[in-house]
C-alpha cells in the first residue's frame, strides 16, 4: 500500500521536475544559459551538446557569450543555433560567438506566459493522473478484499493530499516565472 504511494510521490516529482526544466529553457528578457541545453553540433561525426566544446558565460544580462575551445567549430556552432530557432541571431566574430537577446515587447511576453500556462497545465494533468493511477490501484486492492474500507479511504486523502501539494508547488513555480517574464 505505501509502495503505491511513494510511486505516486515519485511520478509527481519527475512531472515537477520536468516542468522546471521546460522553465528553464523559456527565454526572458535575460540571458540564461540553459537556452543551449539541447543544442548539438556535429563534432567529429559525433552530435556533441554545444556546452561540451566551450566556454559559456554571460558578461551582461542581455548577452551570452560561447568562447569555443576549437575555433574551428564557430561556423557549426552559429548554424546550430540558427537551426535551433531560439529567436536570437549569433554574432560571429572569429574568436567568440554572441548572443545578444533583445527586449522582449509586451505581446512577446504575453505569448511566452501563455506557453508557460500551457507548460503548468499540461504538469497538473500529469500529476492528476498520477493520482487517478493510484487511487484505482487502491480501489482495486479493495474490491479483492486486500485493504479495509478505512484502510481504502485513508489512502485515498492521503493520494489526495499530496495531490494538492503539487498542484500548489506547480501554482508557486508559475507565478514565480510568469513575474520574471512580465518583469521590464
Amino acid at each position: 500500500m505505501q509502495e503505491i504511494i511513494s510511486l505516486s510521490k515519485e511520478k509527481m516529482q519527475k512531472s515537477f521536475d520536468s516542468m522546471l526544466n521546460q522553465y528553464a529553457r523559456v527565454r526572458t528578457g535575460r540571458a540564461s544559459a540553459s537556452i543551449l541545453d539541447d543544442i548539438k553540433i556535429n563534432y567529429y561525426g559525433q552530435p556533441t551538446p554545444i556546452k561540451q566544446l566551450c566556454n559559456i558565460s554571460i558578461p551582461e544580462p542581455r548577452t551570452i557569450v560561447i568562447q569555443p575551445w576549437d575555433k574551428t567549430t564557430l561556423p557549426d556552432i552559429e548554424k546550430a543555433i540558427l537551426a535551433a530557432n531560439i529567436g536570437i541571431n549569433p554574432e560571429n566574430d572569429g574568436n567568440v560567438v554572441r548572443l545578444p537577446f533583445q527586449p522582449l515587447t509586451e505581446d512577446k511576453r504575453k505569448d511566452i506566459v501563455k506557453g508557460l500556462k500551457k507548460i503548468s497545465e499540461d504538469t497538473r494533468i500529469s500529476v492528476r493522473n498520477a493520482r487517478r493511477d493510484s487511487n484505482e490501484a487502491i480501489k482495486k486492492m479493495k474490491k479483492d478484499g486486500e485493504i479495509s474500507e478505512d484502510d481504502e479511504t485513508k489512502q485515498l486523502k492521503e493520494i489526495q493530499d499530496l495531490t494538492d501539494e503539487w498542484v500548489k508547488k506547480i501554482d508557486e513555480a508559475e507565478k514565480v516565472k510568469e513575474k520574471e517574464i512580465m518583469e521590464v
